[in-house]
């Protein structure tokens, strides 16, 4: 089944939002392992048949799944194994493949975290300003830490120690996570100015905004490549007036592929 010609192939998230059920898998066809569809992302095709990211996960019709990283899917489209693998989870079906779909896909994942971050800002579950952060963080009130793959190291590191201190966990080395999206795609994803860290609220009492955010985040570092961050659960505090040092290529958020 395809989507009718005038209809979009998906929106990236909407409100609300009904989760997978416990233990739902998915196996990627190109590396052929099972995991939790949650970590995967999901591949639908357009009307005219041009395979496209569906990071949602809500394209009606057949879909095809991948738990692989950017440079392994780059690979995998460069020889050919992408295609033959898609041809099979496509029973055969016309199909194509644009050359940048890596790139879609990683864009795809960047505006699906930042919707994510929008919602969970709007329900009252994003924390912003240095002050505030480190406050919260402190008294153990935020659960998940965020830092701009632009912002400083010592930026990052004033405010992993102010989480490590609320989570009583000093001397563990926990810190939070460098998203590879920089400090403007976080802006606009939250609708504010040099947004370099964030925090998601939370307590042991409830991590359901956390676990949200981190789902999202989670899949990102992990097609990104990136093999410096601590996806897990995190205190800190945000600086959205930091004067951090840009450093690092970043990843901004684009708009969602066109069907």
């Amino acid at each position: 089944m395809r989507t009718p010609p005038n209809e979009r192939l998906t929106s990236d998230i909407a409100e609300p939002s009904l989760p997978a059920k416990a233990g739902s898998e998915r196996r990627c066809i190109l590396t052929g392992e099972t995991s939790a569809r949650d970590g995967l992302v999901r591949l639908a095709i357009s009307p005219d048949g041009l395979v496209l990211p569906d990071a949602a996960a809500k394209a009606p019709g057949r879909g095809a799944w991948i738990g692989v990283s950017r440079a392994e899917l780059e690979q995998a489209l460069a020889d050919g194994h992408l295609k033959k693998a898609l041809m099979r989870a496509f029973k055969g079906a016309p199909l194509s493949i644009p050359d940048d779909l890596p790139e879609k896909v990683e864009a795809a994942l960047a505006r699906h975290l930042g919707d994510r971050l929008g919602l969970e800002l709007r329900s009252g579950n994003i924390v912003m300003g240095s002050a505030r952060i480190e406050e919260q963080a402190r008294s153990g009130r935020i659960a998940v830490l965020l830092h701009a793959s632009d912002s400083s190291e010592d930026g990052r590191r004033k405010l992993d120690q102010a989480w490590r201190v609320g989570n009583d966990a000093e001397g563990s080395g926990q810190r939070g996570t460098v998203l590879p999206l920089d400090r403007t795609a976080l802006s606009v994803a939250l609708g504010r100015d040099n947004v370099v860290h964030l925090g998601v609220a939370g307590h042991p009492g409830d991590m359901r905004a956390a676990e949200r955010v981190l789902q999202a985040v989670s899949r990102l570092v992990h097609y990104a490549g990136n093999d410096g961050t601590n996806a897990t659960n995190s205190k800190g505090r945000d600086a959205s007036g930091d004067a951090d040092r840009p450093e690092g290529r970043a990843a901004h958020i684009e708009e969602y592929v066109k069907d």
